[in-house]
């Protein structure tokens, strides 16, 4: 049953990701005003993090942040969707990385990296970053439930010289590349919400305080390996540029904690100058009031 809900759902996506982006984008407009206005997905939830986020703005100039973020959700709901058969070339001239040069100089100090970024404009396209790499290029993902769609967006990505590796085998994955002398790059979304437990770590996103995901950090300490922040900026529908800025090549040297604080002030950064951008349905701040509940490091 599985499968042949897979193959009903897959032949739809498909037809839709050979539409030309005009067609795409018209298809978008529709997908915005039943989403939006209609069915009014998550309405609550983006109201509630923008309030929360931004208590300095009005409610009108926060009505404005959001209707411009349906739009731009939908625009990278089919985005993704045109991933499954857009050609390496046309990708190629709509995801722009303006200063690989750094990435190359990373890649010469002979350590694997850790390739930090948040849920902004469109991630997804990122992978294209792998025909671009000397390292081999692995996005690290949660495994979908269905092992089918799970099959294929990593057949999608396997197009771009990219390969997914699920949470769980990040650690053994990464040592046991570094054992046959195999470095790549390891591209964290790093800006989810844990599953609350004991010991978290805390720090204040958007002057909000949050648990927040150590993992990228643990594992570049753990094994010595770099970290940079990827910067994604959407120029316009269907058109990025990326940029690449530091985190550190010494880990060992840097303080506990220091290089996540990184990586949260320059997300902060990105979403105050456009928050539009930002995956704002994805409730980052629901465990707000609950640090007293459990114990800090």
């Amino acid at each position: 049953m599985k499968y042949i809900l897979f193959i009903i759902i897959y032949s739809v996506l498909w037809l839709i990701s050979i539409l030309p982006f005009s067609v795409l984008y018209f298809l978008s407009n529709f997908v915005y005003f039943v989403l939006y206005k209609v069915v009014k997905y998550r309405v609550k939830t983006v109201r509630a993090n923008l309030k929360l986020a931004f208590p300095e703005l009005n409610g009108a100039e926060r009505k404005q942040i959001e209707k411009d973020f349906y739009i731009h959700l939908c625009d990278l709901f089919l985005e993704m969707v045109k991933t499954i058969t857009i050609p390496v070339k046309e990708l190629d001239k709509r995801f722009i990385f303006e200063n690989l040069e750094l990435m190359k100089e990373y890649e010469k100090k002979g350590k694997s990296i850790i390739l930090m970024l948040p849920h902004y404009g469109n991630w997804e396209w990122v992978i294209i970053l792998g025909q671009y790499l000397d390292f081999k290029g692995f996005g690290i993902y949660k495994k979908l439930a269905n092992k089918y769609f799970d099959k294929l967006f990593r057949d999608i990505r396997s197009r771009f010289n990219a390969e997914l590796v699920s949470t769980q085998d990040t650690t053994g994955v990464i040592r046991e590349n570094q054992s046959k002398n195999l470095y790549g790059v390891y591209l964290f979304l790093s800006d989810q919400t844990p599953l609350l437990r004991p010991n978290l770590h805390w720090e204040k996103f958007m002057g909000v305080e949050v648990p927040v995901h150590m993992g990228a950090e643990v594992l570049a300490r753990k094994l010595d390996m770099n970290m940079l922040y990827i910067n994604i900026e959407k120029i316009k529908r269907g058109h990025y540029k990326a940029s690449f800025s530091e985190i550190t090549d010494d880990i060992k040297n840097e303080p506990k904690y220091k290089p996540t604080r990184m990586f949260l002030d320059k997300v902060e950064e990105q979403i105050r100058k456009k928050p539009q951008y930002y995956f704002w349905t994805h409730k980052r701040w629901k465990h707000k009031d609950q640090k007293d509940q459990f114990k800090t490091k």
